[in-house]
């Protein structure tokens, strides 16, 4: 092969300055594949094993085999769009499936076939609602417990535009329809809420609130999860134009990053969908076909007219997600969402018992987390968890917020004897 591209040695190939090559000996001796697995075992073993009940926007859910061993596969193993519908009509079918999901979960026409994440896809519908508007309102309402990173998000989609973006304030941690109505004007172009919330607390009013939002001419988006939409109100039947949120629950593990969001919306609004859409045809011999569709992107016609300006997406991710819920089925995925409300009602009911808690903090219903209020400083009371393998979210001098899943599950009577020690 040298003798082939013309090179005389094998270093040949490498132009390393002189600087910064390492030129010595490596004094590592060889080893078999069983001996290397077994000393980062070892190594691997003094790690600390903690217990984690964080939340907070990422959420560990179990994540069956099957995943891993179908999404693995190298027919699936690209990071690049799928242009050519000819040679990739398997990866366009899971594509479309995932949308079909997506669709049906939330109620929506339409959805597209993933965005980054929750908080682009919530500045996407931001964009959409500025291209779609019928009135003359400028304003994104949102409330005031909207996450730091995605009001950032946000803050930066709407910078060098005319929207501008504006709080109203929830009471007991939702939103409640009068205190809403209040804050509403003509200036008003969308309004935002998300179910659940992000301390975990399912949102009672949203049909009242889906009415006041359609009396002043405003469009509505809903923030949710795909495991959540499974159990909780269709945001489809409360009047949401727009539906955002997080699929990367399912097929993900919660490791720093990669996630995916979704975008759904009203038929109305197809056209100015962002990203991608993958559709169903037929080609010249009758059979069914996908390929992307609306390619309304910036690769496709100019930039200033392009719906969307992100240019690559989150298929793999995508197949993953659908590959876990598809393994679940609509009763397994009912079933997840059923524990995700049971849990924490089980954990904060076993929690309330002992001397100096209180929880949950706020009385309603909740989906995976909750907060809990404490006598002693939170802080301390983080820590001393973390010395006894359990990790929690510190929101502020006297308030953790606690996440519950199947995950988790098996832990349950160890933590709470845990944060019964600490509060002694």
């Amino acid at each position: 092969m040298l003798d082939a591209i013309g090179a005389d040695d094998i270093e040949d190939l490498f132009d390393i300055p002189d600087a910064v090559r390492f030129d010595g000996a490596f004094g590592i001796e060889g080893a078999s594949e069983q001996a290397v697995t077994q000393r980062l075992q070892r190594t691997l073993g003094r790690n600390s094993d903690s217990t984690e009940f964080l939340g907070r926007g990422h959420y560990s859910h179990y994540i069956p085999s099957v995943v891993d061993h179908l999404s693995l596969r190298s027919e699936f193993i690209t990071s690049y769009t799928q242009y050519q519908p000819e040679v990739s009509q398997g990866f366009l079918q899971v594509l479309f499936e995932f949308q079909s999901l997506v669709t049906e979960l939330t109620g929506m026409d339409v959805a597209n076939c993933s965005m980054y994440d929750a908080a682009t896809a919530l500045g996407e519908a931001a964009t959409l609602a500025d291209r779609v508007r019928e009135a003359s309102g400028s304003v994104i309402l949102v409330p005031d417990y909207l996450r730091a990173e995605r009001r950032a998000v946000l803050d930066n989609y709407t910078d060098g535009s005319d929207l501008s973006v504006r709080e109203f304030p929830t009471e007991d941690g939702m939103v409640h329809p009068e205190t809403l109505r209040q804050s509403l004007d003509e200036d008003v172009l969308l309004v935002y809420l998300e179910n659940p919330t992000p301390e975990g607390i399912i949102e009672e009013h949203l049909i009242e609130v889906g009415s006041i939002v359609d009396e002043v001419e405003s469009l509505l988006c809903i923030g949710s999860d795909l495991v959540a939409l499974s159990l909780l109100q269709n945001p489809g039947t409360v009047g949401a134009d727009i539906v955002v949120g997080n699929a990367g629950i399912l097929g993900l593990p919660a490791a720093y990053g990669m996630g995916i969001g979704i975008f759904a919306c009203r038929d109305d609004f197809l056209r100015q969908i962002p990203g991608r859409l993958v559709g169903a045809s037929r080609d010249s011999a009758g059979d069914r076909t996908y390929t992307l569709t609306l390619q309304t992107r910036e690769q496709h016609i100019r930039r200033e007219r392009a719906t969307s300006n992100i240019c690559s997406n989150q298929a793999w991710v995508a197949l993953r997600t659908a590959i876990h819920a598809m393994y679940l089925g609509p009763d397994g995925l009912t079933a997840l969402a059923d524990r995700c409300t049971r849990l924490p009602a089980q954990v904060a009911s076993e929690l309330d018992q002992i001397e100096g808690v209180s929880a949950p903090a706020t009385q309603a219903y909740h989906f995976r987390e909750f907060k809990a209020e404490v006598e002693k400083d939170a802080s301390e009371v983080v820590s001393e968890l973390a010395s006894e393998g359990f990790v929690v979210h510190e929101l502020n001098e006297q308030t953790i917020q606690i996440c519950v899943t199947e995950t988790n599950e098996h832990r349950i009577d160890d933590f709470v004897e845990a944060v019964r020690e600490v509060m002694e």
